[in-house]
């Protein structure tokens, strides 16, 4: 017989509570510490139900990484638990006559969705392997760090619009160049470039563009910086020199990140590597959230799980002719696939000739990424079932 523990995550103390296959509590709501005096206090009290931790099954729901603790600690003692969506236990919670939220009353109704979801056969369990987990924390991180970069980079061609506008232009509209950033940490406004001495420039200049640019660039740049209309202020310099510092580093990381996620991808030695255009990256995003696709038996329950399918809208006999992709799932798998998609597509005759149909149907450039991200799932959920290497259709 299957006992159900509810636990209710938070960051220094967990609630949980247990109930029997019929829904009797068989362990009221008690409180556990975030640490290994918790953690041994709460396998007592759910060892004294029952010695065969084969009969026990936790649930909890997603709380970012505050679980991941608790969980190692779970695979550690070979007690099976299950991550459920918020969505499941707020259902059974807005059923209550009087509206509460405590730790204490969520416990006991985290353990009942579970036994719902079971007695349901809802397939969308997501757990994940220790590799594949800190695969997917990896990736999270880089996602973050791009994020991070990218609002760094808007902050510092914000800060150069009002230190030197012309200079964007100068360099063919692009402020994100080695040789810019080069420039700016040593002299951030048009104030400063306007008076450095024209050797320094030159060689600071061609340096940094590895011999691109030369002498005649530099005077061209410095007679603009002395006509420019930009503001002499020190705090958008020393903004924009921080700016130029972050950016950097920023990238240096994310360069570090991307080489472990392409040693932890290589060692898996999955068959997704076979398909043209899909970087380790995005692999490594697919095989950490579906957890080697292990947590779904099909493929369209993967697409449901990005949030790349369709939201239905029918009423009666009328259908809506045109609908928009639900984006209710994990937008990193979401965002990764479409990414994907995109690279694939321009390196795949298959999904080439596949774009290039939906765009002749009256699709959209997005529109059509989002069926080829569709079909991308399907042919890597095949994949990897079949333990087999991608081969064109065309």
């Amino acid at each position: 017989m299957t006992l159900f523990i509810g636990v209710d995550i938070a960051k220094d103390t967990h609630y949980a509570a247990m109930t029997n296959q019929h829904g009797e509590i068989l362990i009221e709501a008690f409180p556990f510490k975030n640490t290994s005096e918790g953690f041994n206090l709460f396998l007592s009290a759910v060892m004294e139900q029952s010695s065969n931790t084969n009969d026990l099954l936790v649930g909890f729901e997603s709380t970012a990484h505050y679980a991941e603790n608790f969980s190692y600690f779970l695979d550690q003692h070979s007690i099976s638990y299950i991550l459920l969506n918020p969505l499941e236990t707020s259902s059974l919670r807005k059923q209550r006559i009087r509206i509460t939220k405590t730790d204490s009353i969520d416990a006991p109704l985290i353990a009942q969705a579970l036994c719902l979801h079971l007695y349901n056969k809802h397939k969308h369990v997501m757990k994940r392997s220790r590799n594949n987990a800190e695969l997917y924390s990896l990736c999270s991180s880089r996602h973050n760090l791009m994020d991070m970069r990218t609002k760094c980079k808007i902050q510092f061609v914000a800060f150069m619009d009002r230190l030197f506008p012309e200079l964007s232009m100068f360099f063919g509209g692009n402020l994100h160049l080695n040789t810019v950033y080069s420039i700016i940490d040593k002299y951030p406004s048009a104030h400063k470039i306007a008076k450095v001495r024209i050797d320094t420039l030159a060689k600071l200049i061609e340096e940094a563009s590895h011999g691109r640019f030369k002498k005649d660039k530099a005077e061209e740049l410095k007679k603009l910086a002395k006509a420019s209309v930009g503001i002499k202020s020190s705090a958008f310099e020393l903004q924009a020199q921080l700016a130029v510092n972050q950016i950097r580093l920023y990238t240096e990381q994310i360069k570090s990140i991307d080489l472990e996620i392409e040693r932890m991808v290589n060692d898996t030695e999955t068959t997704l590597l076979s398909v043209p255009g899909l970087s380790t990256n995005s692999i490594g995003v697919i095989l950490s959230v579906t957890d080697n696709f292990s947590n779904f038996d099909s493929p369209c329950k993967v697409l449901a799980y990005s949030g790349l399918d369709p939201i239905v809208n029918q009423s009666g006999k009328w259908k809506a002719q045109r609908t928009r992709m639900s984006k209710r799932g994990n937008s990193l798998l979401r965002y990764t696939l479409i990414l994907a998609a995109d690279n694939v597509r321009k390196h795949d005759s298959t999904f080439a000739s596949y774009y290039l149909k939906k765009r002749q149907e009256g699709k959209t450039h997005y529109c059509a990424l989002g069926h080829c991200a569709g079909k991308l799932i399907r042919v890597l959920f095949k994949l990897v079932k079949s333990n087999t290497n991608y081969e064109s259709q065309e």
